[in-house]
């Protein structure tokens, strides 16, 4: 990335565009509702509550991050999406349980007046999900033409004057990259002849990127990481992030490694299992969806602890990952993690962690942050994978022959340092004592 010279300023409406409006979606777009209407606080969103500490200790110079990124207020965007069902935003909240209906009367008129488009949708991609609510087209390229035409016309029709996009639906059966993600032709021409190999949640990001629309991934599919988007990504001039909402269990491993690492404690498994009643849960009950998001679990350790320069520490790690649908938690996940570490001259010690977290209520600050710094990235130049964006996904994307950073904290200074750097303002070491500067 270049530092900027100018960020375009955010004149106009931002449309926010959702594929997959489910719990988490509606969720977020409830809770943007009530905030801007004073009836609700973004509790976990950086974006509308943090502040950055900007020069020296003794300046006292704290913004908020809104307020220093001149951030578009809630009152600038307009939500929409597609889905497979043709529910409204109020109906999908209402049917996710998510929320109280005291929150949602609060703004049901605004999210009735919510109705998705009609999603792309492949079953064997999904499989545990039948949808009624889809389009119809001769191949995957004609679908992809539908979604921009779909672009085009929700930013005209509410009036915006640029768009987002931060995928929310559902986890895909595991696709290694193949011949056809390996650049921009193959994957055209792999849409015109429906490629196995492109799934659904592809031929939205295909078709935000060629309408200028910054995509982030919140689910672990292949999505925009592969060489095809990539290039269409430098191509458009157009920033792309992911993979997977950082939320729960993961979230989790990334405070509590480092610790250990900080501290130099060893440790010799790792047992995780959740359990989950959403639909996303039901879609992990098919082993192909769970192996996408058990691959991105499971690298956070490994990139984290480095067993290969510590293993006398950590290079005979038992890691293992479990996720069970069970209907009655509905989006009230559980996970628990039982950790065997050793300490002083090899003596055994466990950690254990029950989390009673709900899964809508964590990811939905993490959409918001999302589109809006997407958006800010957009403005200020940047394109293509967005690494200091890290800090929001379980398996960060990265420039090709580098390695992911998984640390949160190392994540969370490498976020709020882009934001200083991009700002024009000095970056934070915490080297010395500023005091006697």
């Amino acid at each position: 990335m270049k530092q900027p010279v100018t960020i375009k300023k955010h004149e106009g409406k931002l449309g926010i565009l959702l594929p997959g409006m489910g719990a988490v979606a509606t969720t977020t777009i409830a809770g943007a509702l009530l905030a801007r209407k004073g009836k609700g606080t973004p509790i976990g969103s950086l974006t509308q509550m943090g502040t950055i500490r900007l020069g020296k200790r003794t300046e006292n110079r704290a913004p908020f991050i809104k307020d220093f990124l001149k951030l578009p207020s809630l009152d600038d965007v307009a939500f929409g999406g597609w889905d497979l069902f043709p529910d409204s935003a109020y109906e999908s909240a209402k049917h996710a349980e998510v929320l109280t209906n005291e929150h949602l009367d609060e703004v049901k008129g605004e999210l009735e007046a919510i109705k998705p488009m009609p999603a792309v949708f492949y079953p064997e991609y999904v499989k545990r999900l039948h949808g009624t609510h889809v389009k119809k087209g001769a191949d995957k390229w004609e679908m992809a033409q539908q979604v921009e035409t779909d672009i085009q016309t929700f930013l005209k029709t509410n009036g915006c004057t640029r768009g987002v996009a931060v995928w929310c639906g559902s986890t895909e059966v595991y696709i290694e990259p193949s011949a056809v993600h390996q650049s921009l032709k193959a994957f055209e021409d792999g849409l015109k002849n429906n490629d196995p190999g492109i799934s659904n949640s592809q031929i939205y990001a295909y078709a935000c990127l060629k309408q200028n629309v910054p995509f982030a991934n919140g689910a672990p599919n292949l999505s925009v990481d592969m060489p095809a988007i990539w290039e269409l990504a430098r191509e458009r001039s157009v920033p792309i992030s992911g993979k997977d909402f950082k939320t729960g269990q993961t979230w989790m491993k990334t405070i509590l490694a480092p610790g250990l690492k900080a501290r130099m404690l060893g440790l010799r498994g790792w047992f995780s299992t959740n359990i989950l009643g959403n639909r996303d849960g039901e879609v992990l009950d098919d082993p192909e969806s769970f192996k996408s998001k058990e691959v991105s679990k499971l690298g956070v350790l490994e990139h984290i602890l480095q067993p290969s320069k510590y293993k006398e520490l950590y290079g005979n790690i038992y890691h293992k990952v479990r996720i069970e649908y069970y209907p009655p938690r509905g989006d009230a996940k559980e996970g628990w993690d039982n950790l065997d570490i050793f300490g002083w001259l090899g003596y055994p010690m466990q950690i254990k962690v029950d989390f009673l977290c709900r899964d809508s209520i964590l990811a939905a600050p993490l959409v918001l942050d999302l589109a809006l710094l997407m958006d800010l990235g957009s403005r200020a130049g940047f394109h293509g994978i967005q690494e200091w964006l890290s800090f929001y996904f379980k398996s960060p994307m990265h420039a090709p022959g580098l390695y992911p950073e998984h640390d949160l904290f190392i994540q969370s200074m490498k976020l709020k340092n882009t934001m200083r750097w991009m700002m024009g303002e000095e970056l934070i070491t915490h080297l010395g004592n500023e005091y006697y500067d």
